[in-house]
């Protein structure tokens, strides 16, 4: 029989392992939980999306576009049915907007695939996009993972008016991101990346076009977005073309001639002219002028002119003094140049 210490050491070693196996377990379940945790949030598609568009709320282009799966090549816009050169001049700091109350809201496993789901705000405008992710590999026991469908969109976008835009603020030339460069077609969209989501603002502001601008949410990957923009005349603009066309008018009105040269005013008389005759510009044309391709036209346009003279008769030499006024038309052409300068060019329904 043995002693009664030697049974209480037993029992108490007994407990002793049965104590340490629990904390093992606790300990071990404790790890896995932790690690769950830590997945969750550092090594889950839900992180990882949330770390792109975390990029794009703090500005981190060139961190946001690096991410696995976010940049593309001509080849695979092809194969979307995007335009294959699509410029990338946007994919900057400076052409991106404020990203605010990002929330992850769900993520769905269907296959390889997980779709999450992101809300967010965009100065004050509120918006949801879908990301689909795949598993990418991992490092050590962490997995890695990559955009699916790539989160950048293409703004296909027509401005009229004006060669050149402002984009958040960020200023773009048409024939800076055009394949076809400085024979870009002024009335042609141009394709620009940009990421998804985002909120861009498109508006010109020139000396001599404007507009209030047209916002742009791009919400949904890998797709197009078509914008128009409209740009108008400056009222300094239309004044400069204004004090052009009365000029020319006045220059015009000095020429002592029936049909005074390469002006849009004349008279037609089937008898001699006695003197030279003399002409007045009675009223001046308001002008008004609108987008034409790379340049503007002058809308056609009411005016009257005043002509003096005396008429001698063919039949029977008699003199008579002509005092009439001489309504006519007016338009032309405004073509802008490389420098910002713009050559205004007058003209008449018959003189062109």
């Amino acid at each position: 029989m043995q002693p009664p210490a030697r049974r209480r050491r037993r029992r108490s070693l007994a407990l002793d392992l049965t104590l340490l196996g629990v904390v093992g377990a606790v300990l071990v379940a404790a790890v896995f939980a932790a690690w769950g945790v830590i997945e969750r949030e550092f090594y889950s598609p839900s992180a990882f999306v949330e770390r792109y568009v975390g990029l794009l709320a703090d500005g981190r282009a060139s961190e946001a576009l690096a991410m696995p799966g976010v940049a593309v090549n001509s080849s695979e816009l092809e194969a979307a049915g995007l335009p294959a050169t699509a410029s990338d001049a946007l994919l900057r700091n400076d052409a991106l907007a404020p990203l605010g109350d990002v929330q992850v809201t769900s993520a769905v496993t269907e296959g390889d695939i997980t779709r999450v789901t992101v809300a967010y705000t965009a100065r004050g405008y509120e918006g949801t996009t879908t990301f689909s992710v795949e598993r990418d590999g991992s490092v050590g026991l962490a997995p890695t993972w990559r955009f699916a469908k790539s989160p950048l969109a293409v703004m296909n976008l027509a401005v009229t008016g004006s060669m050149s835009f402002d984009v958040n603020g960020f200023q773009v030339d048409k024939r800076q991101v055009s394949p076809d460069g400085m024979d870009a077609d002024p009335l042609a969209p141009v394709a620009l990346l940009v990421f998804s989501p985002g909120l861009y603002s498109v508006s010109v502001d020139t000396a001599i076009s404007a507009t209030p601008g047209v916002a742009v949410l791009s919400d949904s990957p890998f797709h197009a977005i078509p914008v128009e923009v409209q740009a108008r005349a400056t009222d300094e603009f239309v004044n400069v073309v204004q004090h052009k066309v009365e000029e020319f008018l006045t220059e015009c009105a000095t020429q002592q001639v029936l049909q005074p040269t390469s002006c849009p005013f004349g008279y037609f008389v089937q008898d001699r002219i006695s003197d030279l005759p003399t002409w007045s510009i009675v009223t001046q044309p308001t002008v008004a002028v609108e987008p034409d391709g790379a340049g503007w036209r002058i809308l056609p346009a009411e005016a009257m002119a005043h002509i003096d003279v005396d008429i001698r008769s063919i039949f029977d030499g008699r003199v008579r003094p002509l005092s009439e006024d001489v309504p006519f038309i007016v338009k032309g052409t405004i073509t802008v140049q490389p420098d910002g300068s713009a050559s205004i060019v007058v003209s008449g329904p018959d003189t062109q």
